[in-house]
């Protein structure tokens, strides 16, 4: 079974020294670059030349330094930054589908992705159908002579449902069709490349920046994809302009080479958690436990030694508890913060019915196993785990009445 060494990969990329010999790449924040002579920009411009800068709207020093991490990292042999996660989605369905093109995808993806593809690009006539993406044969079946794309999370937004990526890679290339895996929920922790997919795009603003400060996406592929996306006549990023500022980039960048020590913590602390709420009887979801439905098809996934991840969920029953629960934990218990998103240093709670995924509407929601009281926990590492543990579980004893 291959797996990926996400800290050797990264130990290996070339490493840019900055201007002067600093240990940390320079920033070049030029939105215009200067050439030797005439030739050299006309050969630029019409791609016969590429070992070169224009403008930053297509390519910058600092973004590439970036990209070249972010290729190793994802074991594939390009990456390109984008201005948002969502903006990594759309230029990449929008680069691989025509007018008249269908998508296979997965019914348990992030509401803002449901969106794009039920609302927005129907409109230019690029039809999906939603499946379950743990279920190959259903994916299959969902398959049209249109078919271009097979869309997935790795693990689903937000009832952590996991894909069969190897299955799903199988059944994309035997149809001829391209596999898009959206593995913001498990970087380091699992490799979609190495397991078949076509292309990864990310958000990362959540994990891989782990700070929540910033907004920025990722599109990783072969070289020839990241082309396609950059050409100056139809390359669907160079055209739509969602350009990653070159001082985000060197952020990311900085943070790259902690970030596999940060999903080891999160994923021990998120495990910890798991383990206390199903002893306490509680409904809960959580990759690493042995009730996870999918349990043994993520455990051959995972690159090991870095764990499940770091997102749990919890069904309080109603919205009405884990509002109430939601309360309990920041304002009496101060385990962590009532606030979307995720790969934060400190835990992020929401409902996810009622927020990250209020643009699918309610039957859908039902469909694919959304309950009105399933709370997201993306589980931080500040605080020591014996005492998160222990404000965790007077929250959840004083709301949902269980005690041990």
């Amino acid at each position: 079974m291959q797996f990926h060494n996400p800290e050797q990969a990264l130990e290996q990329c070339s490493r840019t020294l900055g201007e002067h010999g600093g240990v940390a790449p320079s920033i070049s924040r030029s939105s215009t670059f200067v050439v030797d002579d005439p030739e050299s920009m006309a050969a630029l411009f019409s791609g016969e030349r590429e070992d070169g800068f224009l403008y930053s709207r297509s390519f910058n020093p600092t973004v590439n330094v970036l990209c070249r991490s972010l290729a190793a990292l994802e074991a594939t042999e390009a990456a390109m930054g984008t201005a948002s996660g969502m903006a990594a989605i759309a230029t990449t369905l929008l680069q691989l589908c025509r007018h008249g093109d269908h998508i296979v995808a997965s019914d348990t993806i992030y509401g803002g992705s449901h969106a794009l593809l039920e609302t927005l690009l129907p409109q230019l006539n690029i039809t999906t159908t939603f499946v379950d993406s743990s279920d190959p044969a259903a994916v299959e079946a969902a398959i049209t002579p249109h078919t271009r794309v097979i869309y997935s999370e790795t693990m689903g937004n937000p009832t952590l449902r996991i894909a069969d990526i190897r299955a799903l890679a199988t059944v994309a290339h035997d149809h001829g069709l391209q596999l898009v895996v959206d593995n913001t929920f498990s970087p380091v922790v699992v490799t979609p490349a190495l397991l078949g997919a076509d292309v990864v795009v990310y958000s990362l603003t959540k994990f891989i920046n782990g700070a929540s400060d910033l907004i920025a996406g990722a599109i990783c592929g072969s070289e020839a994809f990241i082309r396609e996306l950059m050409d100056l006549h139809s390359g669907r990023i160079m055209l739509t302009g969602p350009t990653m500022d070159p001082r985000v980039a060197f952020d990311i960048h900085q943070r790259l080479p902690h970030l596999p020590l940060r999903m080891r913590e999160h994923g021990r602390r998120a495990m910890a958690m798991a383990e206390l709420l199903e002893d306490l009887g509680l409904t809960v979801r959580y990759p690493g436990l042995a009730s996870h439905p999918q349990h043994q098809l993520f455990a051959g996934m995972v690159n090991q030694g870095y764990g499940y991840g770091g997102m749990l969920t919890l069904d309080c029953g109603s919205r009405g508890q884990a509002e109430e629960l939601m309360r309990v934990l920041q304002n009496e218990e101060q385990f962590g913060l009532l606030a979307v998103s995720l790969g934060y240093f400190d835990t992020l709670i929401s409902c996810s019915s009622a927020s990250t995924s209020s643009e699918i509407g309610e039957l859908d929601q039902q469909k694919m196993g959304l309950a009105p009281g399933l709370l997201r926990l993306a589980v931080g590492y500040t605080g020591s785990l014996e005492g998160r543990l222990h404000q965790l579980q007077r929250a959840v004893e004083k709301v949902l009445a269980v005690s041990v």
